[in-house]
């Protein structure tokens, strides 16, 4: 598939209710996701020639299994809507092992949202690694805040490490749990806790929201014993539910909150870490990208790949003949 990229730059500055615009959103996100050399290139240009809007906030969320995320989305991204707020949501996919593509319908379980004339859903598949995460994810960012999105939520699959990845890409890092899990604590992992910026207890509905309230004040209690003596932020704890849609203004008010906590200095600053850090990630995704293509590696590979599987070779003795031919290739 060719891309014009001077004509996908004008759809996408025109914005997502221009005529065109989405079919030329989602045509660059598929440039920036894809492996193919000439797309890469391609897409840099288009990067490139994108306006950068560093006043558009960017919001990661994520959470246990069965937490309710794109109930809670959808109901979070209707709320801004209707302020007149442009949301783009980016859900991270685990990758289909056969397409490379998304497995997860989360168009489907926002049927309202995705019909919202100022909101824009993309699943995102997670190409397999962290860098093609960081890269696919990234950049589909920055094509969405060119399009006119106030606000971009990334959904991510789940509590492990493509959260920490995400969070580093986002301003403001959410972090779903819910009351009925026995223990509270119970299959959340500190380090989870240490990256969440805000804390939000969700189907807290019906009968169920007293439950979540004891369970609010039990993860506010947790959270000093992670929290370093002295931070400038401390995660608040509320309730909400996706469903209702009750508490979700209050999520947004404590976002806006962080934001201002952190100042346009220090909002900044977190962004130029993350650019540093972004810019690794995509030598890493390239390195990565390279040595799979690599003709010497490919044909060291199969006789190293036979001696494993033999036993006659080792690990650490087979990465480094396959970093011996990289280097010589």
């Amino acid at each position: 598939m060719g891309y014009d990229v001077e004509e996908l730059v004008d759809g996408i500055q025109a914005g997502m209710s221009a005529p065109g615009g989405r079919a030329a959103i989602a045509r660059a996100i598929t440039l920036v996701e894809s492996d193919r050399p000439d797309h890469r290139a391609s897409a840099r240009t288009l990067l490139e020639k994108l306006d950068s809007r560093p006043e558009v906030i960017r919001i990661g969320i994520s959470g246990v299994p069965g937490v309710g995320k794109s109930t809670f989305i959808e109901s979070f991204g209707t709320h801004l809507t209707a302020q007149g707020l442009q949301v783009g949501v980016l859900a991270v996919d685990p990758s289909s092992v056969r397409t490379g593509g998304s497995v997860l319908g989360d168009k489907t379980r926002m049927a309202k949202l995705s019909a919202d004339p100022r909101a824009y859903i993309r699943p995102s598949p997670s190409a397999g690694t962290l860098g093609g995460v960081a890269r696919a994810t990234a950049q589909a960012m920055m094509v969405l805040e060119a399009a006119g999105c106030d606000v971009i939520l990334v959904e991510t699959v789940g509590v492990g490490q493509s959260e920490v990845t995400v969070a580093g890409m986002v301003d403001t890092f959410v972090f779903l749990s819910l009351a009925r899990t026995g223990d509270q604590l119970q299959g959340i992992k500190k380090g989870i806790l240490e990256i969440a910026d805000v804390i939000a207890i969700n189907k807290a509905d019906g009968d169920h929201a007293a439950e979540a309230r004891v369970a609010a004040r039990d993860l506010a209690g947790a959270l000093r014993f992670v929290q370093p003596a002295g931070a400038a932020w401390t995660p608040p704890v509320l309730t909400c539910s996706g469903l209702t849609g009750d508490g979700v203004d209050q999520v947004w008010q404590r976002i806006q909150s962080h934001r201002e906590a952190m100042g346009s200095d220090g909002l900044a600053s977190k962004r130029a870490r993350q650019q540093l850090d972004f810019t690794w990630a995509l030598v890493r995704d390239e390195l990565d990208q390279r040595l799979r293509e690599s003709p010497a590696v490919s044909e060291v590979g199969e006789r190293v790949s036979r001696q494993l599987l033999a036993g006659e070779l080792l690990a650490p003795t087979a990465a480094d003949l396959i970093l011996e031919a990289y280097d010589q290739g």
